[in-house]
């Protein structure tokens, strides 16, 4: 594997340790349409506010290029903090502790960022336990990757613009609905459903990680970070070559 130097990574685009969707992947390697497969493996938490930029850009990219190359891509888990409590805490006392005499200066940064994207970013509600949000990922993916790849955009869209919390179990069977997600409930009833799955999927992944996003194009190119849609465009090009 060699890493693609396409962009250098500012060290603030990642974080450390009808229908309103288009069907924009394939869900099979093989190919009639003769267009080339890009295989994307993206590494994320859904309480990281960096990966929801990076995915934005990497649906921009993927738009821009559809008609050029079919695309496959997967979730996979990353905890940016795995002692969270399930019950949730303040999100902004939380940045507070965290990021001290930063904090302010990072909620206008992203703010700004997110204005970018046409999106208002919310400091308010909880934060916390990521886990069943990744159990749900991991079983919409069982369903289909569009699924699981629109399920990640509503847990976005809910957690960083309208306060939702991310370990709240009606706000995660909402997002499921909205993305046709069936047996979400029974699902996450039981908490042994898709942990062996999601921790398999960390150690593969994402185990050696200090930050995300993290995305893996064809087993072989990589970037990190909320990079902008070209660096996405230059990567597939080095992918399919």
């Amino acid at each position: 594997m060699r890493l693609v130097a396409l962009h250098k990574v500012p060290a603030s685009i990642f974080f450390q340790k009808g229908s309103r969707y288009s069907t924009i992947m394939t869900q099979s390697v093989s190919n009639s349409s003769g267009k080339k497969l890009i295989q994307i493996d993206v590494s994320s938490d859904t309480v990281c506010p960096w990966c929801f930029v990076g995915k934005r850009n990497l649906d921009k990219a993927i738009t821009a290029s559809k008609d050029q190359f079919e695309f496959e891509i997967k979730w996979h888990p990353f905890f940016l903090n795995p002692s969270a409590p399930k019950e949730g805490v303040n999100k902004l006392q939380f940045y507070r502790e965290k990021f001290g005499s930063r904090t302010d200066g990072i909620i206008g940064r992203m703010t700004e960022v997110y204005r970018g994207l046409g999106l208002e970013y919310n400091i308010s509600g909880l934060t916390g336990n990521t886990l069943d949000s990744h159990r749900l990922i991991y079983f919409a993916g069982q369903q289909g990757l569009d699924k699981q790849h629109n399920l990640v955009e509503e847990l976005f869209l809910g957690y960083f613009t309208q306060a939702k919390y991310i370990g709240d179990r009606e706000f995660l069977l909402e997002c499921a609905a909205k993305v046709g997600v069936e047996g979400a409930a029974e699902f996450l009833e039981d908490p042994n459903n898709g942990l062996k799955e999601v921790n398999d999927d960390l150690k593969k992944y994402s185990a050696n990680m200090t930050g995300v996003p993290y995305y893996e194009i064809n087993g072989k190119h990589k970037l990190s970070g909320g990079q902008p849609p070209e660096v996405f465009l230059r990567a597939f090009e080095a992918a399919a070559n």
